[in-house]
């Protein structure tokens, strides 16, 4: 009876880090299954292996150390690096009428609940930092670094870890640390944004507001309202397929176009990805709607949309985000 107790009690103080190092290991490896699989397996060591705990680090460092070897270990068997279709080759005239190349699940970026990955509450600037840090240029930008350079950004820049916890963790030198990170900041100068600029991002209310305004637009297909929310080089994509398209005009073009049958839809706002994001549906012949794409947008701070990520596969996002695979009239 006492051993079953202890290993409650330890299950319990495991699974409160849960969220955090889900966050920790999509950031690493950019999916949200490859997260989910990397945090039970870093459960899984951690419980074999609580007995030689000896206590010369906190617990929480402990657990990162043994996500970041799952992590390692992953990203050093994996094929390729995930990625986003405007990382794989040029946009396409929106006039097409096919989607292009099907590329299997583990070359894309995924998308990721906001509640599976971030505290609910908290100190409101790293609440913006978290926010940041897994948004989708964000994490795919993270995928071009070296997996240490990767940690190294991450645990100083998102998890405010100091150099010396890092390195620690890390079995690095601080020099290595702050070198690392240097080398990681101008990878990353082109790709996306850092987290240090979140502070000056609207918050919850904001994207919330966005969403909304979209929402509106977009269920009536008015495409002058959604025109007015596009950035000019705003782009469409739409995995598993490579096909994108770039700039306002393209995009409108696109859905009057190809994306027609898009007309008529129904919407159902979720979170993801620190991003305005909803479960969309589309008119179902047999009746209803049947889900067609989970979409996350990507804004500025001046409130238009830069991005339209639609992800198709319902059947593996729309349970994760809680939505169901059809809608009744």
């Amino acid at each position: 009876m006492t051993q079953v107790l202890e290993d409650d009690a330890l299950a319990e103080t495991l699974d409160a880090y849960r969220s955090e190092l889900t966050g920790y290991c999509y950031r690493l490896l950019g999916g949200a299954s490859d997260a989910d699989d990397a945090v039970q397996e870093t459960m899984l060591r951690a419980w074999r292996g609580h007995r030689n705990f000896e206590g010369r680090s906190t617990l929480r460092s402990w657990l990162y150390r043994i996500a970041t070897n799952v992590c390692f270990d992953h990203l050093g068997s994996a094929a390729h690096r995930r990625e986003r279709p405007m990382g794989l080759g040029a946009a396409q005239p929106p006039e097409l009428d096919h989607f292009g190349e099907t590329l299997a699940e583990d070359r894309w970026v995924e998308p990721v609940p906001d509640d599976a990955v971030l505290p609910r509450a908290g100190d409101p600037a790293q609440v913006a930092v978290g926010h940041e840090s897994i948004r989708l240029a964000f994490v795919a930008a993270l995928q071009h670094l070296p997996p240490r350079q990767r940690a190294v950004l991450v645990l100083r820049e998102v998890l405010r870890w100091s150099a010396a916890e890092t390195a620690q963790l890390l079995d690095m030198t601080v020099a290595a640390v702050n070198s690392a990170l240097q080398r990681a900041r101008a990878t990353l100068e082109d790709k996306a944004p850092t987290p240090e600029t979140t502070s000056r991002l609207p918050g919850e209310a904001w994207r919330d507001q966005l969403l909304e305004r979209y929402l509106d637009a977009f269920e009536r297909y008015d495409m002058d309202a959604l025109v007015r929310l596009l950035r000019e080089d705003a782009c469409l994509n739409m995995p598993p397929y490579s096909m994108w398209v770039s700039g306002r005009r393209d995009v409108v073009a696109w859905m009057l176009g190809p994306g027609a049958a898009c007309r008529g839809s129904r919407c159902i706002p979720v979170r993801a990805n620190g991003s305005p994001s909803f479960g969309q549906y589309r008119h179902d012949p047999r009746g209803g709607y049947s889900a067609w794409g989970l979409v996350v947008l990507e804004a500025d701070d001046a409130g238009l949309v830069s991005g339209i990520t639609t992800f198709l596969d319902c059947a593996e996002w729309f349970p994760r985000f809680g939505l169901p695979l059809h809608l009744d009239d």
